[in-house]
This record gives structure tokens, C-alpha cells and sequence, in this order.
């Protein structure tokens, strides 16, 4: 059967465990480490937590020192400290699994001795020089067995690369001079022939270094996003501030003030916690996800941006394509059979390597059962040249050729028939090529080639347009061609014979109307494009431009990524709504749940509002200081892992989150804090 891939080979990558034990004890120390007040001010809300938490501390030091109660006390700050170290658990979780792929990274950074070339015409004259100490625009040997010890351009040589160290991807790829196939990186290794390298990363620069400090989140910086979410969290946690001093004013006022420790720890409980501990493991999770997807992204705001996208740019061929033309129908002239057309098909493609003559091959034999035989003795080749445009074989019983239409009738000095002119202006205006064969003189008939959509685009589009993104195929065919295969795979528009200005223009235009526009490419005349676009993938295989140009890099150089890409961005996005819509809502529940049973004694009205009937203002407090901290625990899985991403509308999602996460964080802390409540009574602790 005929091979359909596009090359690249497929990978399975195992789903990555959530919680790996082998991270949890560097994760335990990490939390700790974070502890630190100058770390921890970035986390707002978190700060607040951990002054509120050394103050009721120090409280039940004092009351042990003094002789007075001091147990309850202690059991707030104990339980208080577990919500600031979960919160930090949960981040080190997050950066630990970036750091085992750093790790990785770091060893395919092997230091090892370059070739550092003397003169560039001559290879044999060349002295070991430390990959660290490599300048940019040094030129190096680079042969079978060596590793590429830094970032260049091969300016010299073909070679076989294994790039599994920075992919993952174990076959190897071409590299060589010229074109768009000339970027190494170092770090990769060169299985066989040899290349002349021309350094262009200065040490510790290198894409390698880079990576390493993305996925180890050093220079994570927070998204617009995420600094917006900053200040509303900032400015709940003042409101409720606000609202416990007027709770305070208020027992004062009646005679019977709530003590200090309560007073925090009922801070602690309303102000927005959950989210608080569990933002920056969300974002951080957010990378990681794309890492082990082997995207890497200098930025957390590309992801963010992915989510955001709503016009998808992609390349045809290799994208929406196969990439090689491929024999789809044989189209007989008049008075000949398809059986003579589909022989004498097969006999002029007999000596043809490209991909298409070997298709033409694999569609007779499928589709008409003819068998190609092997190449005959004293076979005499027509190889193609761009001159002719015509290929073929010339045996002792005929001369066979296929070609371009005109090539052909102008060659053999002859014209098509009416029928077989209709059949080839036909397959054109559908997209597809025609390929006229003869035996002689005599025209048979055409062979269609068309670019084959891959196998379940056209629904991968129609999800993309139930997220409301508009996608865009780009092509360097004509309209005609561009219309047939845009309608084929379900886009919803196309530019065709596209040029690099052409993608520029199309990008701002989008992006004046106020779209966010993302886009995949791999050349040098891509550049431009992915530089302006919101999102810009760029290919690991493309060249140094192109990578430089785009905020993402696919280490695996597959353009479709960029549909997985988009969906990954929005369950960043959904993930870090849904938790702020439950912990929003969990701090509402809680501040009717526990008020009435904290302050019933001083206002006998409230028992009315003291549904849950807690057994205490002391079990009260504490199961409501309980179930904040194991909250945080048990909403780290769901941070990591990402809320489930479907896709639908922008209401239909809200619906969702608002019924799931919304209702269900008004109910768990009603549900939670009774049920801690009913343990503690039973504990005779409260």
C-alpha cells in the first residue's frame, strides 16, 4: 500500500505522571526555600497569609510562655503554615517537573571538544578548541561521531543529524548548506558525513541555555494576565480586610472583641487563598505542558496569546497536505481501455524515484491490479528535466512518456483530442495536476496527481471554528488550485500565490481589526510574518531567522502543532478561570458558613443564619482554617494537569464553569468545613 506520512516519523510520548515521586523530595525542600518573605511578596495574597501566620505564632509562643491556653492557638498557626507551605508545594511541584527536562537538556549539553577550523578551505587544518570558548562567526569541523558543539549555520557539507537529545526524536534529519535545512543546534550529534559549522550563539546563549532557563521558570515572567489577576486577588484580600476590622468595631462595640488568633484566621479564610497558592503553579504547569508537547516558548505571554488566538495562519503543503502529489485517477482519451492506460502509466513511471511516479506505481497496482514488473534489460531511461518537463522509458516495443500536457503535445508533434483537453482543464480547476502519458505517438490519456489533505483536517477545522478561530491556508498555488484544496479541507479562507509580504499584510490587517493572529513557518521569507504575528511557531529544522523571529519553537518541526499549540493556551486560560471562579465562590460560602456560628454567642440573632450548626465558635474557626489549607491540596492535581478543554463557544464555556466551578465552590466549603467540623467533635479537640 502506498506510504501516506509526511516523513517526519510519529512519536508516542507516554502521559507524564502527575505527581512523580522522585520530584516530591526536592518539592518538599523547595516549598520551605520559598518560604522566604522576599520571594514570597510576589504572591500577594500568600504573603498576607504567612505575616498573619508568624503573628498568631508568636500569639501561642506567648501564651505558652505566660501559663495561659495556648493549644487552640497553636492549632490555628499550625494549620495556617500548612496553607502557605501547600501553596508553595504547589509551585515547586510545577518548577520540579520543568527541571527534570532542564536536567535532561543539561545533559545533551555535554561539554566536548570542538574542531575549530583555521582556514575555510582547507579542513585538514584545524585545533581543539572547548565548545564554551567557541566566538560567534568561528567556523568548526563538525564529522561523524562529533557532537554540534554550539548553535550555527552549516556553511559547507551535507550530513545526518540525530537531534534526539533536543527533540526526543530518534531519526535522524539532513542538514546542509543553503535552503532552509541549515541550522544545527548544539548538542546534536552528526551520524555520518561532515559539515562545516559557523558559530552564531555567544556561550551560554546558545538555544539549549535557553530552554533550560524556560523550563527551570528563571526567567518566567508573569503575563498581563496573570498581573491583572494579582490586583483583583490584591484588592479582595483589602476588602475583607476591611470587612474583619468592621466585624472587630462591631464585638468591641457589643463588649466581647473575638481574640487576635481568630481574628486572623478568620482573614485567612475569606481572603482568596486558593487561587493565590495555586496562580503561579497554574502558568508554570502552562509551560511545562508545552515543553512535553516539545514546544518550547520564550514567553509565558505567547502561551497566554495562544489562548487568545482568533485567526490560525497555516502553510498547505506539509500542513494541511501530504506534500507530494500523489496519483488519484487515471483518465482514459477515447478508444482506449483503462487497462492500457494504466500499463502504459506504469511502464513510463517504471525508472521515476519521485515520490509521484512511485504513487503512480502504487495506484495501479491498488486500483486496476496491474503489477509494476522490474526495469527490463536494455532499457533505455527518460529522466525529467525542468526543460521537458517529461519522463518515460524507451523499450524494444515502444517509447513510453508522461508529462505535462502541453510538453507532450509539443514533443511528439501531435494533438490532444477534444476529450482528453477537457479531462486535463478539468483535473486543473480541481486542484489537481495532469500528467499526460503516450506510448509513441499516441496520447492515452492523463494521470490526475493531487495534493492529498491529511486524514481529518476538514473536523480538526470545524473545531477550530467552534472556538470561534478563523483559519487561514496559505499557498504559493494559483487561486484555482488554492480554491479546490481550500474547499477540500474545510478552511475557512486562503491566500494564494502568497508572498512574504503578502503574510505580513494579512497579519496586520487581522490584527488592525483587533484579532489575535498566530502563525507556523520555517524559512528565512517567513520571518517577517512570525515576527509580527501573536503567536509565531517557528520549525527547530528551519533556519535561525525564522527561529529568532517567533516566540515558540516545535522542536519536532511539525506545523500542525500549531492547532495543539492554541488548544493547550486556552486550557491555560480556562484552568486559571476556573479556579479563580471556585475560589471566589468558596470564599463567599465560607464567609456565611462560619460567621454566624463565630459570633452567635455575642448576637443570638445569627443563630437563625447558623444552618450548619457547628459545634463551637473554636470548631468553627478551626474546621474552616482546616478545610482552607487541604483545599489547596486537593485543587494541586487539577492545576497540573489543566481543566479538560472542549470545544464551544465563549458562552457555552461560561455556563460550564459558573455550573461546575462556580456552584461547586459554594458548596464544598459547606460540605467540607461540617464535615471537618463533625471529625473534630469526635476527636474531642474542639
Amino acid at each position: 500500500m502506498l506510504n501516506t506520512t509526511t516523513g517526519r516519523g510519529t512519536s508516542t510520548r507516554a502521559r507524564p505522571v502527575l505527581l512523580d515521586t522522585a520530584l516530591l523530595p526536592r518539592a518538599i525542600a523547595d516549598a520551605f526555600r520559598k518560604l522566604n518573605p522576599a520571594t514570597l511578596i510576589r504572591n500577594p495574597v500568600i504573603f498576607v497569609t504567612e505575616v498573619v501566620s508568624i503573628l498568631v505564632t508568636l500569639l501561642a509562643a506567648r501564651a505558652a510562655f505566660v501559663g495561659e491556653p495556648w493549644a487552640f492557638q497553636a492549632g490555628i498557626a499550625l494549620w495556617l503554615w500548612f496553607t502557605v507551605l501547600f501553596a508553595t508545594f504547589a509551585e515547586a511541584v510545577a518548577e520540579g517537573r520543568g527541571r527534570a527536562r532542564a536536567e535532561s537538556l543539561r545533559r545533551a549539553r555535554t561539554e566536548t571538544e570542538a574542531k575549530l577550523l583555521l582556514r575555510a578551505d582547507d579542513r585538514s587544518l584545524w585545533q581543539p578548541r572547548g565548545a564554551t570558548e567557541l566566538r560567534v562567526g568561528e567556523l568548526v569541523l563538525v564529522e561523524a561521531g562529533d557532537l554540534v558543539p554550539s548553535d550555527g549555520e552549516v556553511v559547507q557539507g551535507i550530513a545526518s543529524v540525530n537531534e534526539a537529545a533536543v527533540t526526543g526524536e530518534s531519526a535522524p534529519v539532513i542538514r546542509e548548506s543553503g535552503g532552509d535545512r541549515s541550522a544545527v543546534t548544539g548538542g546534536t550529534l552528526v551520524v555520518s558525513d561532515w559539515i562545516v559549522v559557523r558559530i552564531t550563539a555567544a556561550p551560554g546563549s546558545t538555544f539549549i541555555d535557553r530552554m533550560i532557563l524556560l523550563v527551570e521558570g528563571a526567567s518566567r515572567q508573569k503575563t498581563p494576565n496573570e498581573i491583572a489577576l494579582d490586583i483583583l486577588l490584591a484588592g479582595m484580600t483589602i476588602i475583607f480586610l476591611i470587612a474583619v476590622a468592621s466585624v472587630v468595631g462591631l464585638a468591641s462595640w457589643n463588649g466581647a472583641p473575638p481574640s487576635v488568633p481568630v481574628l486572623a484566621a478568620l482573614l485567612v479564610t475569606l481572603i482568596p487563598t486558593t487561587i493565590g497558592g495555586l496562580l503561579s503553579a497554574i502558568g508554570i504547569a502552562g509551560m511545562d505542558r508545552l515543553v512535553r508537547f516539545n514546544v518550547m516558548a520564550t514567553s509565558g505571554r505567547a502561551v497566554e496569546a495562544a489562548g487568545d488566538v482568533d485567526v490560525l495562519l497555516l502553510d498547505k503543503t506539509g500542513t494541511i497536505t501530504l506534500g507530494n502529489r500523489q496519483a488519484a485517477a487515471f483518465h482514459p482519451a477515447p478508444n482506449v481501455t483503462m487497462r492500457e492506460l494504466a500499463e502504459a502509466a506504469v511502464l513510463s513511471s517504471l525508472a521515476d524515484e519521485t515520490p509521484e511516479g512511485r504513487s503512480i506505481l502504487a495506484f495501479a497496482r491498488e486500483a486496476h491490479g496491474v503489477v509494476p514488473p522490474a526495469l527490463p534489460a536494455g532499457a533505455k531511461v527518460v529522466p525529467f528535466t525542468a526543460q521537458t518537463r517529461i519522463s518515460g522509458l524507451d523499450l524494444p516495443d515502444g517509447s513510453y512518456r508522461k508529462g505535462a500536457s502541453e510538453s507532450i503535445v509539443r514533443a511528439l508533434d501531435t494533438e490532444a483530442p477534444p476529450a482528453l483537453r477537457e479531462a486535463v482543464e478539468r483535473i486543473a480547476r480541481q486542484g489537481g495536476t495532469p500528467l499526460v502519458v503516450a506510448r509513441d505517438r499516441r496520447l492515452l490519456g492523463a494521470i490526475e496527481l493531487k495534493d492529498i489533505v491529511k486524514p481529518g483536517m476538514r473536523e480538526r477545522f470545524a473545531a477550530l471554528r467552534r472556538m470561534g478561530i478563523r483559519t487561514v491556508m496559505v499557498t504559493g498555488d494559483n487561486r484555482l488550485t488554492a480554491a479546490a484544496i481550500a474547499a477540500e479541507a474545510g478552511v475557512d479562507d486562503f491566500i494564494a500565490e502568497a508572498t512574504p509580504e503578502d503574510k505580513l499584510g494579512y497579519i496586520r490587517k487581522a490584527q488592525g481589526e483587533g484579532r489575535l493572529v498566530a502563525m507556523a513557518g520555517d524559512g528565512t521569507n517567513d520571518a517577517p510574518a512570525l515576527a509580527q504575528a501573536d503567536v509565531g511557531l517557528a520549525m527547530q529544522t528551519g533556519t535561525q531567522a525564522a527561529r529568532e523571529a517567533g516566540n515558540m519553537v516545535d522542536l519536532d518541526s511539525d506545523p500542525t502543532k500549531l492547532i495543539e499549540v492554541v488548544e493547550i493556551g486556552k486550557q491555560l486560560l480556562i484552568t486559571r478561570g476556573a479556579l479563580t471562579t471556585f475560589s471566589i465562590s468558596n470564599d463567599v460560602a465560607k464567609y456565611f458558613a462560619i460567621l454566624p456560628a463565630i459570633f452567635v454567642a455575642q448576637y443570638p440573632e445569627l443563630q437563625a443564619l447558623n444552618v450548619m450548626r457547628l459545634a463551637s465558635p473554636e470548631s468553627a474557626i478551626l474546621s474552616a482554617v482546616i478545610f482552607n489549607a487541604l483545599i489547596i491540596v486537593a485543587l494541586v492535581p487539577l492545576a497540573l494537569r489543566g481543566v479538560r478543554y472542549t470545544p464551544s463557544g465563549a458562552a457555552a464555556l461560561l455556563r460550564r464553569n459558573l455550573l461546575i466551578y462556580g456552584l461547586g465552590g459554594i458548596v464544598a466549603p459547606f460540605a467540607g468545613i461540617k464535615v471537618i467540623d463533625l471529625i473534630l467533635q469526635m476527636l474531642g479537640i474542639a
